[in-house]
């Protein structure tokens, strides 16, 4: 199952839903809901963001109003994540994830790390922010042109590989802290990255529309 997750950052990017979707607002990602005349199935987190008054007027239309004291220990999008996982979800787009504040944009991006059984791509604007775990290919769609970056995360990232890239790569190390792989180039429409070991952020923007 798919769950689409609104955090309360910056939307640019609204997504076309599917019926059978998990729609889950995290705290103010309520408003980015509402906005668009969707109805999550689930709010979650302190709602300090949230009126009363918008409370009320969900959870009479059947959404699931979940609270959390103000003082916890995760954030209300760590929460929403762990709701869907709850709930049955295996994949998750995460919208609006990004925002002025570095720490929370931050700690968004590297939440998919501490989350291996969920499937989660963050969408903003034309970028995408994927994970890659040992022995998992993504397969990317887009146009020639379009910038594939690749991050590795705790620690070295071994047995990269890449095709259908600009500069490739065959079961190459991709050192911690080292920027070898940014600013990657797509030749066609399909392009693809495989991984042997540790933990990979691939982010890709595409630069005109599709």
């Amino acid at each position: 199952m798919r769950a689409v997750i609104f955090a309360n950052g910056q939307l640019t990017r609204p997504i076309l839903l599917q019926p059978d979707d998990l729609v889950i607002a995290a705290n103010g990602g309520t408003h980015h809901c509402l906005g668009l005349g969707i109805r999550p199935q689930v709010v979650i987190g302190d709602l300090d963001s949230v009126r009363e008054d918008e409370l009320e007027a969900l959870s009479a239309s059947g959404t699931q109003i979940i609270t959390y004291p103000e003082r916890k220990d995760f954030t209300d999008l760590e929460l929403a994540l762990l709701e869907a996982q709850k709930r049955g979800a295996d994949r998750v787009l995460l919208l609006a994830a990004l925002g002025r504040r570095w720490d929370q944009s931050l700690a968004n991006i590297l939440l998919p790390a501490a989350l291996p059984e969920l499937k989660i791509t963050l969408l903003d604007d034309q970028q995408e922010i994927h994970f890659l775990r040992p022995g998992e290919t993504l397969e990317i769609t887009g146009q020639p042109g379009d910038t594939v970056s690749l991050i590795p995360l705790s620690g070295d990232a071994g047995g990269v590989s890449t095709h259908g890239l600009e500069y490739p790569l065959h079961r190459e190390m991709l050192r911690f802290g080292s920027t070898r792989g940014i600013s990657n180039v797509m030749l066609g429409n399909q392009a693809s990255v495989k991984l042997g070991a540790g933990l990979l952020l691939c982010a890709v923007i595409h630069h005109m529309e599709r």
